[in-house]
């Protein structure tokens, strides 16, 4: 007997497996054919599954078949009887709905889209499967219905809103859309980096200056009527940083800094991409109220140090800015040092007032002092040495004393072989090589500084690689090569008068030599340091215009677009000549930076 019940558990379970591995096989065959396209062998096998099988897989599977055999009754069959077993999130009635819509049945359809709201429970998984149904059969407005009745009736209290702000973007409902994402952030600030990318995105606010103005005006109202909500505030401080509007975006800046008691480090962001950006009233202003904050605050050295810089640099953007402009900073840098003492937290400043004195202002003993005292800080980071040392590099080349510069830059080049300052003390000695007449040896370290990598180059350094691959051996003497590089020192050394003389002889002994489009982008370069700026504009005009196949051409094009932006304020033509660096220059190293400020002209939105 127990032989005959082991037989018989045996027999059931080889049936039963059997019958398995065929359903298997079944699945696998019917799969293969629906995928193929094959519709009516697939019929064959689902009409057999479905009986045994009715996962969702299955179902939908079977459904499309019957519609592609253009089966109408068959299929309305299946899917009224799968409404019949609907697990209260309305999807069986969307699919019933679609098959009225694919036979042109549109009233039997929407009656099925309506039954599907009608009939979803508002949890939040039905009513996510629900409206990603209707969003795949492309029927976004019952999407949006779907995920407004999440909203409403919500019984888990999930709201939606973000659900409902996008599909509203999708249908190109923009006001609306903007309305519920300053909702959402209004009960869940959390969302605001969310809802900022998603305005960005959807609105375009890069060039629709309508969606724009139409989002500012909304934001402002909103202040009015809930002049408490911050994230409001914020969310109109980020859109005057999408304008460009700086003024503007620190005002608001400002309101929030004082509300919330912060330590001014959303005005140090601002002052740092108004900068960027050639603001620098709005940067300054933003320094300065870090600054007014007292000794005590979190910023407050860095601040004043920042500050100087974007004197330093509104200076240098000014057109025939006078040595008494240059005094007046000076002076600022030194009651600046005054204030807050000579240490190794201003060491920076003390290398920039260096710097400043020596190239504008002519002292240039009383900087390499300073600058000999930096170095002797205590407690001074090896970086910040490193830079130290090769600004007084640079004074000492400006001086005339070659030898002591490159042995500067050579102890950094040694002390940060694989680092940036490294590689940048390399070029600063290969340009020494290349200034006293060493072409191969400067040529050999350019190439290695190129081979380690290209990112931490200077684009000085790719230049210069330029112009001696481009000159050097090109003749039988190398007199025009030496010439031109002791021009260039004399140009770096502000001996002007001397440099012109020097390079005006190679154009009258070498009338044909293939430095003749660097000859004038050098004498463009001295006309620029002298103020001279309607010869440096017709000596750049010049390059473009005769040697506009050259490698000056783009590096002229550019020089000649930054004067208009920032000399004569003449934005149409800087854009004319941004635009046609990038068209006819790609490859050019200016290209990003053309393309930033020409976007930046156009009034496009920062991203």
């Amino acid at each position: 007997m127990k032989n005959i019940l082991r037989w018989m558990f045996t027999l059931l379970v080889l049936l039963a497996a059997e019958q398995s591995f065929a359903q298997e096989t079944d699945m696998e065959l019917a799969e293969y054919y629906y995928n193929q396209g094959m519709f009516e062998q697939a019929r064959l096998y689902y009409d057999k599954i479905y009986k045994t099988n009715k996962t969702t897989r299955v179902y939908n599977n079977y459904l499309n078949t019957l519609i592609a055999l253009n089966d109408f009754e068959e299929a309305e069959k299946l899917a009224k009887k799968k409404v019949k077993e609907d697990t209260k999130d309305g999807v069986s009635y969307v699919k019933l709905g679609d098959l009225y819509k694919k036979f042109n049945k549109p009233e039997e359809a929407t009656e099925q889209f309506e039954e599907a709201i009608k009939k979803v429970e508002p949890t939040r998984a039905n009513i996510i499967r629900l409206a990603n149904e209707f969003s795949q059969i492309s029927e976004y407005q019952y999407a949006l219905r779907a995920y407004q009745k999440g909203k409403a009736e919500s019984k888990d209290g999930y709201n939606f809103s973000y659900e409902v702000a996008n599909m509203q973007g999708n249908l190109g409902e923009f006001e609306a859309m903007t309305e519920s994402f300053l909702d959402l952030i209004g009960t869940e600030p959390n969302y605001l980096q969310t809802v900022q990318n998603s305005l960005n995105r959807t609105l375009n606010l890069d060039e629709n200056k309508e969606n724009m103005d139409m989002l500012r005006v909304k934001l402002l109202k909103r202040t009015q009527q809930e002049p408490d909500k911050i994230i409001i505030t914020e969310m109109l401080a980020w859109l005057f940083m999408q304008k460009n509007d700086f003024a503007s975006a620190y005002i608001q800046i400002v309101s929030l800094d004082k509300r919330l008691n912060e330590n001014g480090y959303r005005l140090m962001n601002l002052a740092q991409l108004a900068l960027n950006n050639h603001d620098y009233e709005t940067a300054r202003k933003s320094y300065q109220t870090v600054i007014d904050k007292g000794p005590g605050g979190d910023y407050f050295i860095t601040a004043r140090i920042e500050k100087l810089q974007v004197m330093r640099e509104e200076l240098a953007h000014k057109p025939g800015a006078s040595i008494a402009l240059y005094n007046e900073l000076e002076l600022a840098y030194q009651t600046a040092l005054s204030d807050l003492g000579k240490s190794y937290e201003t060491v920076i400043m003390m290398k920039e007032l260096a710097h400043l004195q020596a190239f504008h202002l002519n002292k240039i003993e009383d900087a390499i002092v300073l600058l000999r005292e930096a170095i002797t800080m205590p407690g001074l980071y090896n970086k910040t040495l490193a830079l130290c040392k090769l600004e007084l590099g640079d004074i000492l080349l400006f001086k005339g004393e070659i030898w002591e510069a490159s042995l500067l830059f050579s102890q950094v080049e040694l002390d940060f072989k694989d680092d940036v300052l490294g590689h940048e003390a390399k070029f600063r000695n290969s340009r020494i090589s290349y200034y006293t007449g060493d072409f191969e040896w400067a040529q050999g370290q350019l190439d290695v500084l190129k081979a380690s990598t290209s990112k931490l180059i200077s684009n000085d350094a790719i230049d210069l690689s330029l112009l001696i691959t481009d000159n050097f051996n090109m003749d039988t003497t190398l007199v025009p090569m030496q010439m031109f590089a002791r021009a260039d020192l004399l140009t770096y050394q502000n001996r002007f008068e001397d440099a012109t003389t020097t390079l005006d002889s190679i154009f009258t002994i070498y009338p044909a030599h293939t430095l003749a489009d660097e000859i004038l982008m050098k004498k463009a370069e001295i006309q620029m340091k002298q103020g001279h700026y309607d010869q440096a504009r017709d000596l750049y005009q010049e390059v473009i215009n005769i040697y506009f196949i050259e490698i000056t051409a783009d590096d002229a094009l550019f020089k000649l677009a930054d004067m208009y932006q920032f000399i004569y304020i003449d934005n149409t033509k800087a854009m004319e000549l941004y635009e046609k660096l990038i068209t006819d220059f790609p490859g050019s190293l200016y290209v990003v930076e053309a393309r930033k400020r020409f976007r930046s002209l156009r009034g496009d939105a920062l991203n």
